[in-house]
Parts: C-alpha cells; structure tokens; sequence
C-alpha cells in the first residue's frame, strides 16, 4: 500500500508528465468528435495543474528561481488588482483565467525552474506525438473530402465549413495552426544534432522519414485549403525568420555594403515568398475545387445517380442555383480580408477608455461592451475576444499591466536572440533556432487572434510551452554566456558588430 501511494504521488506530482497529458488533451479538444470528452477531462486536469503549481512552489521555490520573475509577479499583482476593482458576475471566469495564467507562467514557461528535467526528451515525445496523430487525422479529412462525405450535426460541420475545408478538426483557423505546429515539428524532428541527443537517451528508434515526409504533404496541403489567413502568415513568418538565421548564422566582420545588399535581398526573398504563397493557394484551391466536383461526381454515379442528373444543362434554374451554392471553392465566404476583426479592433478602444490605467479584467470585456460600448461583443465562438492577444492584455490590464508584459517579452526576447547568435555553431544543428523563429513568427500571428494568454486552447499553451523550452536552453548556457559579460553595453555593441 506504501508502494502505491509513492507511485500515485510521484505521478501526480510529475510536471513533465502533467504537460503531455495537457498539451495532447488540449490537442484533442479541437477534433470535432472528440472535443466534449476532452474538455470534461480538461477540468480535471486544470485542477491538477493549480495544485502542481502550488507543489512545485513549496519544493522548487519556483516563483523566485523563475527567470525574470519579478516582471511576472508585478503583471499578475495588476491582474489581481483589476479583478477586484472590476468585480462583477463575471469573477468566477476572471479567477479561471488568472490561474490558467499562473499556471502558464509557472509549469509551461518556468519548466526551468525544475531540477534534472530533461527538456529535449520532453520535446521530442510531444513533437512525435503531433507528427503521428495529424498525418492520420489529415488522411482521414482529404479522404472524405475527396469522395464527398461531408455532413452537418449540432455544431459539428465535418470535412468543410464555410466553403473552407475544416476536415477532422472544428475550425478551419484550428486546422491551419495544427497544420503550421505540425510543418514547424518535422522540421525539428530533422534536425541531426537533436535527433542524435536524443538517441544517445532513448532506445527505441526515431521517427521514420516517410512519416515526415507524409505529414508535411499532408499538413502543407491541408493549410491551403483551410484558407486561414493568419496561420499562412505564421507559416510565412516562420520561413523568414529561419531564413535571415541562416542568412547571418556563420558570417562576421561584414562591411556595412554588404550588410545592406544582404538585407536588400532578405526583403526581397520575403515579399517573393508572400507573393509565390499567396499565388500558389490560389491556384492550389481552385483546381482542387475542380478536383473534388469531379470526385463527387463519380461517388454519385456508384451510388446510383442517373449521368442525366449530373449534368449541368438539363437541371432547372434552381437545382443550378443549388448546385452553385453548394460547390466547394476552399475561400472565405466573408471577403473582407480582415474577415470581421476591424470592428472588434474599433471596440477595444472604446473598451480602453473605460479603464485606461489597470484594464477592465478580461472577464468582463463581453460584459462592458454590450453596457458601455457598441455590443460588438457577444459571447460566442467568433465574437466573445478581441482577435488580437495584445489588444487583449492591454484592456483587461491597461496600461500597467500591458507595459509589465511588454518588458517581460522584450527582456526574454532581447536574451533569446544574443543566445542565438553567440552559440551559433552550438545550436546550427540543433532545434534553438527553430523555436526562437517559431516564437518571432507567433508574435505576428497574435495580432489576428486569441493567442497570447487568455484562452484556455491548444494555440496558447503551445506558446507558452515553446517559450519553456527556449527558457531551458538559455538557462544552461547563461553561465558561459555571463562570463563573457554578455549584458555589458559595450560588449553588446562588439558583439552585434562581429553577427552582422
């Protein structure tokens, strides 16, 4: 009986563990048949996280080993701060999302804080767990969608909503983050340093090349159709930034022509790869519309369906009419191209001013917009958040608290790329610099939706587990890094001096 209870509290008490559960179930909750049970089993696992922060507290001094703590603790204060001074019927989901924040700051970004974690194992599994599971459900959308299975049931609209294709998952935007998380986990999952690491570790073998192969095709594929704006331009962002790493990894002592030709043409390969991107999904979604017509076409005949039936110019105007509404194009069906997010923008201003210095809580921003403001706002899937995770921070906690966060993200990301560059021959082969450009790249795509902090989805605990483990990188270096007095102005200028 003694033996169990160790077990069971050695489970519990698992932070590393209690991440994968939480990561894959937060994963689940966005596959359309799936997402009511992960969601129950989400509030049992939110319980256990609030605990495990309270334990890792009391063992590992976690609050004032945390890197740039300090920030954190202040941000939080105003939090706090602003729930009570807005306090409303609407406490008891300020309160949720204040420890979903806690829990943020302290298990997913202070996984650094942890004694003998083994960060790359962790990442490893969970980067191989998305791999597998999305090629699987991406072979089950585009097969459906090829012969035609689509349907709609309560909330659920399988294989294409909205004229966009949605396949397993329950939003188009879903599947296109899924697709770029999955894109940015075979390239890590390709690096041969990291791979070697993790061998000398792990017996079994790794993921074999036809499954990355396969879940690149799958998800590239996948993230044309769904046609999302904002995760192409997490993809493209991604691309850039990986790109100007490598574009001055190994070079030093330029001369300041050549700096600027090499910058002339990083802006050059971006706007040739956002103009190549956007032609190519162009194209891409209106042949495979043809694709798909002609699929179903051949499903109908097998099914029964006379070819007199099929052909366009013997049905009545209005079986044309219906058969035009119902074809599938894979575009928006709003075509503004900021699809709906310029109102809920001009909302957050008036929202602002309600509350300028310490916010209103983001409880209450569905609340105060449909008392104080033009009711922009409503509590549903599309309208109930800003799309803009900054705009967000800075209503909920004004001024002091959005100047709080900025200096936590401008001194992590300030440490973050010194990192990159003075280790890099250490981390050219190894996964660093995939997440320092997958974070960069997050920060454009948070200003198009809930992605910063307060939602509990998938979307923003995977941010905040990246940020984890670029945290865990820069804290084993850090000793090496501050004997070469790294934070000193004047060895910051030399040292930017020798990257470019």
């Amino acid at each position: 009986m003694t033996d169990f209870k160790q077990k069971l509290r050695r489970f519990f008490s698992d932070s590393s563990l209690f991440r994968r559960i939480y990561i894959i179930d937060l994963f689940f909750t966005n596959i359309a048949f799936l997402q009511i049970p992960a969601y129950v089993l989400l509030v049992f696992l939110f319980i256990w996280g609030v605990c495990l922060v309270v334990y890792n507290q009391r063992r590992n001094n976690t609050f004032f080993k945390l890197r740039f703590g300090i920030w954190i603790g202040a941000f939080l204060a105003v939090t706090v701060f602003s729930i009570l001074l807005n306090f409303s019927q609407t406490i008891l989901y300020s309160l949720v999302m204040l420890l979903h924040s806690v829990m943020c700051f302290f298990l997913f970004y202070g996984m650094h804080t942890e004694p003998d974690f083994d960060y790359r194992i962790e990442l490893y599994h969970i980067a191989k767990f998305i791999t597998y599971i999305t090629t699987v459900m991406n072979i089950i959308g585009i097969s459906c969608l090829m012969f035609g299975i689509k349907f709609e049931w309560y909330w659920i609209k399988f294989t294409v909503y909205e004229n966009r294709f949605t396949g397993c998952y329950v939003n188009p935007n879903l599947l296109g983050f899924i697709a770029v998380v999955s894109i940015f986990c075979c390239h890590m999952l390709s690096k041969g340093h990291f791979m070697r690491r993790i061998a000398e570790k792990i017996p079994e073998p790794g993921i074999s090349k036809i499954w990355i192969v396969a879940c690149l095709a799958t998800n590239i594929f996948s993230l044309i159709l769904c046609d999302s704006n904002a995760s192409l331009v997490l993809a493209l962002g991604y691309a850039i930034v990986y790109i100007v790493y490598m574009f001055f990894a190994d070079k030093a002592g330029l001369s300041p022509s050549k700096i600027i030709l090499k910058i002339t043409a990083l802006f050059l390969v971006g706007v040739f790869l956002t103009g190549s991107a956007l032609m190519f999904r162009t194209i891409c979604q209106e042949g495979f519309s043809v694709v798909v017509s002609k699929t179903t076409s051949v499903v109908d005949l097998l099914l029964g369906k006379t070819e007199s039936e099929l052909v366009q110019e013997e049905l009545t105007p209005e079986q044309r009419e219906q058969l035009e509404k119902d074809k599938i194009t894979f575009s928006h069906e709003n075509k503004n191209i900021d699809s709906g997010r310029k109102k809920l923008w001009l909302e957050s201003i008036n929202l602002f001013k309600l509350s300028p210095i310490v916010g209103i809580s983001n409880g209450n921003i569905v609340l105060y917009s449909a008392e104080y403001s033009n009711g922009a706002l409503e509590y549903s899937y599309h309208k109930s958040d800003l799309h803009n995770g900054f705009l967000t921070i800075l209503v909920s906690t004004g001024i002091i608290g959005f100047v709080l966060f900025g200096i936590f993200g401008f001194r992590f990301a300030k440490h973050s790329a010194q990192h990159l560059f003075l280790q890099k021959k250490t981390y050219r082969d190894d996964v660093y610099p995939c997440l320092f450009a997958f974070l960069f790249a997050y920060l454009f795509f948070a200003c198009f939706e809930k992605a910063l902090l307060y939602d509990i989805s998938f979307m923003v605990v995977w941010f905040w587990l990246i940020m984890g483990y670029m945290s865990c990188y820069i804290t084993k270096f850090e000793p090496t890094l501050e004997s070469q007095c790294l934070f000193h102005g004047k060895r910051l200028r030399r040292i930017t001096r020798t990257m470019l």
